[in-house]
């Protein structure tokens, strides 16, 4: 196998885990993982410390350069790339767009380990578009990019069956470590040219843009079934919420009920030690919450030190 020079890009901890692959098969196969782009440094905590991205901490044990541009546009970070001489760029959930040097100059090209079964969920937040969508599948895509978003010809794609009670961090996670095996099997095979990248058929094409904060506002005038999965889709950001008495209240785990038993859309009612709220279709059952600047609970330790809130209205 002929000595090849890999940049990797991406930014996340399930990145984090493919890049640990990726130095594997490297080694494997007698190549080299000459560089890492991942996100520049954020800062978090009560004192807002710098502090570098899951994959730029994992370049560090590993001892491999890494690189954290704010963009990649400008002339000298074209300049910065081609001195790495990269034969192939692997890239996970890097978070920026790839201009045409780093896409097209490497000789094997750009490899995007996308957690959906393309053309379906396109874009920024796909196993979260998945859930959200209740759909009864998802996958894994290597893809080699072209300037489209997500539109680039498929090298090798798997798919797994859901079961209805995922979460986003869990499922993609899951996603990510099957493109790792995925990886293992396919780029040797595609750097020797025993793999023709496929066009990616047009019908069923979907997208999945980036999450707001906005995304996360409960409208129970939507079914049951919806809001449920959105406790699901949107985890740990932005969250499902509704607002009681003029404060946040987030929805961390419910269970949809076929039945609302006449309550209107976002009237409560105690059932047990549990909570029921109509919604437009159905009715949601809360398990688990989250008031503004509290700890997470059970919905009926909640309601315990909040008895008003079995007959309360919730906003739509």
């Amino acid at each position: 196998m002929e000595s090849l020079r890999i940049v990797f890009m991406g930014s996340p901890e399930p990145a984090a885990a493919l890049l640990t692959s990726t130095v594997r098969i490297a080694a494997a196969n007698g190549w080299a993982v000459a560089a890492v782009y991942a996100a520049p440094d954020k800062p978090e905590g009560r004192g807002r410390r710098l502090t570098p991205s899951p994959v730029r901490r994992q370049a560090g044990e590993l001892g491999i350069p890494a690189l954290t541009p704010s963009r990649l546009t400008p002339p000298e970070e074209a300049v910065r790339f081609r001195a790495l001489r990269p034969d192939l760029v692997v890239l996970a959930a890097y978070g920026l767009l790839l201009p045409p040097p780093f896409l097209f100059e490497p000789r094997f090209g750009a490899v995007n380990v996308h957690p959906s079964l393309l053309p379906r969920h396109r874009g920024a937040s796909p196993a979260a578009a998945a859930i959200l969508a209740g759909d009864a599948e998802t996958g894994t895509t290597l893809m080699l990019m072209d300037e489209g978003l997500d539109t680039g010809p498929v090298l090798a794609q798997r798919s797994v069956a859901l079961s209805g009670g995922e979460r986003t961090p869990e499922l993609t996670a899951r996603l990510f470590a099957l493109g790792a095996e995925m990886l293992a099997e396919t780029l040797p095979r595609y750097v020797a040219g025993e793999i023709e990248p496929a066009p990616q058929r047009q019908e069923g094409a979907a997208y999945a843009p980036r999450m707001t904060k906005a995304d996360g506002e409960i409208a129970w005038t939507e079914s049951a079934a919806l809001i449920e999965r959105k406790t699901r889709a949107y985890d740990p950001w932005p969250g499902a919420a509704t607002r009681w008495e003029g404060r946040r209240l987030a929805v961390t785990a419910a269970s949809a009920a076929s039945d609302a038993a006449g309550l209107e859309p976002g009237r409560t009612r105690r059932e047990g030690d549990s909570v029921l709220v109509g919604t437009g279709e159905g009715a949601l059952r809360l398990l688990r919450v989250k008031p503004e600047g509290g700890a997470e609970m059970d919905a009926a330790a909640f309601l315990r030190g909040r008895p008003s809130f079995a007959d309360a209205l919730l906003p739509s």
